[in-house]
């Protein structure tokens, strides 16, 4: 099977580098399968029903959330009404929807579940690690599920390793996403997991971590706040990484960062546009 995970949309900019690059993509990549975090998609704060939908009409199969899951209202009623976007497993036990779910793709079972870091993270969630064991035991990869994608949605880059490390084997796929900034370590783990800590953000470079420059740097340099944080505007770079797996064993056998459009430098599997 032949996956893109694409990392935090951050806002208008990046919600339009997926309206517009995301579909030729599918195209020249050969795709099976898209999962895009929508963690920031609105404004930097959260995912409403609509943008989500923007996102589903441009080729995104699934849409994934994070710790701003909810900050927009309207998607507590979207999660029930719509199986393709899912929420951290271990988000509070009474929130709405759910955070896994395994889908239909051309005849193939693909897996995908969220779960939050607890690390420096601004509240503390149930762990992880107990939060994904289960349903990676209740669905073997291989047997159950033709391939597994789970998004760390973390602060600490150590946290997203260990949970690599923890479900090497037994995920096809484990990304970590949150950060905003693409990590160097794409790579297929010991026992055949794909890998890379952060998959970085689709929105723009010029910013701070997807923010207009001016307020963040204020707050560094004098302590003080001023204004609200707003979402750069300039062209967004997609960001992410491309996976193939072997659909009888569910292991990876490619993996490849992606950086599209913007500011950073180009790469993408070599079946794609030239780069």
């Amino acid at each position: 099977m032949r996956i893109l995970f694409l990392g935090d949309v951050m806002g208008r900019t990046g919600r339009t580098a997926i309206t517009e690059r995301l579909p030729g993509l599918r195209t020249d990549w050969r795709l099976d399968a898209v999962v895009v975090n929508g963690e920031n998609a609105s404004s930097g704060r959260g995912l409403n029903a609509s943008q989500a939908r923007g996102l589903f009409d441009a080729g995104a199969d699934i849409v994934t959330l994070g710790d701003h899951a909810f900050d927009q209202k309207d998607m507590m009623q979207a999660v029930e009404q719509d199986a393709r976007i899912l929420r951290p497993i271990n988000f509070a036990k009474s929130a709405p929807g759910k955070g896994w779910r395994v889908f239909d793709i051309g005849g193939r079972k693909l897996l995908v579940a969220q779960v939050l870091g607890q690390v420096f993270m601004s509240r503390t969630y149930d762990d992880p690690f107990s939060a994904i064991e289960p349903v990676l035991k209740a669905h073997p990869l291989g047997r159950a599920v033709n391939a597994t994608l789970v998004d760390v949605h973390c602060e600490a880059t150590s946290e997203k390793m260990a949970m690599g490390h923890f479900c090497d084997g037994r995920a096809s796929i484990v990304v970590g996403t949150h950060t905003h900034i693409p990590t160097a370590d794409a790579c297929i783990l010991p026992r055949g997991t794909a890998f890379q800590s952060d998959a970085g953000m689709c929105g723009d470079y010029d910013s701070v971590i997807g923010m207009e420059k001016t307020e963040p740097l204020r707050r560094f340099i004098t302590g003080m706040t001023r204004d609200r944080f707003e979402p750069a505007n300039g062209e967004a770079t997609l960001c992410g990484l491309f996976v193939e797996t072997d659909d009888a064993t569910g292991l990876a056998r490619e993996v490849v960062q992606v950086r599209q459009g913007g500011r950073l430098s180009q790469s993408g599997p070599a079946t794609g546009p030239a780069v």
